[in-house]
């Protein structure tokens, strides 16, 4: 769906079909090429595979950043404090009846 608008943005070059002959000779084509049984280097295929990978990281970093948003949100309040123990609760009571006397 991306690459198309991409080539065309590009003067609708196709990078499917970039490719370099190892054998020294020019092909009209990719398929002309592995027809007559040359051995490519399909660079075109890689750069095809780099922006398809760059665009479904970019897509499942925004999905992630997305679904962890309202996460953080509950990240940042901090929890009530635990209530004292009662034996805590008891020796803070005879600290303040000690203090009144």
């Amino acid at each position: 769906i991306i690459m198309p608008p991409i080539g065309m943005l590009m003067g609708g070059l196709d990078f499917s079909n970039l490719f370099l002959a190892l054998d020294g000779k020019s092909y009209a084509s990719l398929a002309e090429a592995q027809a007559a049984g040359a051995a490519t280097v399909n660079y075109g295929v890689f750069i095809n595979n780099a922006i398809t990978l760059l665009i479904v990281g970019f897509a499942v970093f925004m999905l992630v950043r997305a679904v962890n948003r309202p996460q953080a949100k509950q990240a940042v309040e901090p929890p009530p404090p635990p209530k004292p123990s009662e034996e805590v609760v008891l020796l803070t009571e005879i600290r303040d009846a000690l203090t009144k006397r």
